[in-house]
């Protein structure tokens, strides 16, 4: 699907959607419990695809006005009479990949051809050493991939740089494993605040996760728990909702967003690189409203090692900054939907704006954005990021816009509601 997009202001009031991270994590430990109900969940292709495979799984999950009803496995996986089919969602394939190492048989996962071209080998190699025979069917890392269960758990090494799923992974499957678990982490833990979201939610479960930072990081994995998930809710999405604050900033005059309060997130650095960069930023935190006032911006040092999702909004907030903006320790975000630096850099250059890659590191210099036909990249963060970016423009085409269905699939129509100018061009 293609859509333009026109110079635009934004006014209003919004709603963040609810958090896709949390959700996924919801669905999977709900699905392991006996009963549970996941309350305001986000229904988005990625989500749906968890709860499809969980189903496969042998959970049973209803949608009863508006929250999920789970019937759950209690720690007992089935063999699926089918393939694992994860669509776009690289977590789904992830989470499922460690969850159906505990079933007795074999399972087959796969996925769309963006991940079939994602990396998983890491995962693969710390299951393959906790007695699962887990492999890809062409030997290069990537889906498909065949698990026969039989996770009975130890002591292993697993690289942090990649993707913190992997690790995400081991610590929701490991409390269910014959024998403990230690997860000795190599290198820097990319993305830790998702590790943080998943041994909180594991806390509520009942799951016990002790994290050792002495000496590097190690996670602490008792075995033979259970998981007692009884009810949960999904707080807002901080990475949905910096979009909508990077459009308040670039563009204005002003947007609060609600259902945003303090959280383990990650993503909520965006209010501290908004407050950087010059914007004007309230965040009432007991009623969990951001309200962001267009300022002008100025360019800054953006570290991404934890925070990778934010690399699209940041950098397009950088492209109408003035000076230079430079996102560092961000390799990793190479490994998402697509190489996402690599993204960004092409389609705003086509936009007028200089920018320098590097393998790690973008430098962006901040100018006037001109209108142009930019490709989507088959990616929700890009298609959203370069949306903004058309609102400054104008005269800006975007295509592969459905994508938008993975994590935001109100996105265009709630941005319209505060003003942006989008239209569909075809289907």
């Amino acid at each position: 699907m293609r859509f333009s997009v026109d110079v635009s202001k934004v006014q209003g009031e919004l709603y963040a959607p609810t958090s896709k991270s949390y959700t996924h994590r919801a669905i999977a430990i709900g699905a392991l419990s006996s009963e549970c109900i996941v309350r305001k969940p986000l229904l988005s292709a990625d989500t749906l695809a968890t709860v499809a495979a969980c189903e496969k799984l042998g959970a049973k999950i209803e949608l009863i006005n508006g929250d999920l009803h789970i019937t759950g496995i209690k720690g007992k996986p089935g063999v699926p009479d089918d393939v694992i089919d994860v669509k776009n969602s690289g977590t789904t394939l992830r989470l499922m990949t460690a969850i159906s190492s505990l079933a007795n048989g074999a399972t087959v996962l796969t996925g769309d051809s963006s991940i079939r071209g994602r990396p998983n080998q890491p995962l693969l190699d710390v299951l393959n050493k906790m007695g699962v025979e887990v492999f890809s069917t062409r030997n290069n890392g990537c889906a498909p991939i065949v698990v026969r269960g039989g996770l009975k758990g130890s002591a292993a090494e697993i690289d942090g740089s990649m993707s913190s799923q992997f690790i995400s992974a081991l610590l929701i499957a490991c409390p269910l494993a014959e024998e403990d678990t230690i997860l000795s982490v190599k290198g820097q833990m990319k993305s830790r605040p998702y590790v943080d979201i998943t041994i909180e939610m594991l806390a509520e479960a009942g799951v016990r996760i002790l994290v050792d930072e002495n000496n590097g990081i190690r996670l602490i994995i008792p075995a033979n728990q259970k998981y007692d998930l009884k009810e949960y809710t999904v707080p807002g999405d901080f990475s949905s909702a910096s979009y909508l604050l990077a459009a308040a900033a670039m563009l204005g005059p002003c947007i609060s967003v609600h259902n945003l309060f303090p959280s383990k997130q990650g993503d909520s650095e965006i209010i501290n690189v908004l407050r950087q960069m010059g914007a004007d930023v309230h965040w009432d935190t007991e009623k969990g409203i951001v309200t962001v006032k267009r300022k002008t911006l100025k360019g800054i040092m953006f570290d991404a090692g934890a925070t990778p999702d934010l690399v699209p909004t940041v950098a397009v907030l950088a492209a109408v900054a003035d000076g230079v903006t430079v996102i560092d320790n961000a390799k990793h975000v190479r490994y998402k939907e697509t190489d996402r630096l690599h993204a960004m850099a092409l389609e705003l250059s086509k936009m007028g704006i200089m920018v320098k890659e590097e393998p790690d590191s973008l430098t962006i210099t901040g100018g006037k954005l001109i209108g142009a036909a930019v490709h989507g990249w088959h990616d929700h963060r890009i298609v959203m990021a370069l949306t903004l970016a058309g609102m400054v423009a104008g005269n800006t085409t975007i295509d592969t816009a459905e994508s938008v269905s993975i994590s935001y699939p109100d996105f265009f129509e709630e941005m319209k509601s505060i003003g942006a100018k989008i239209e569909t061009l075809d289907g």
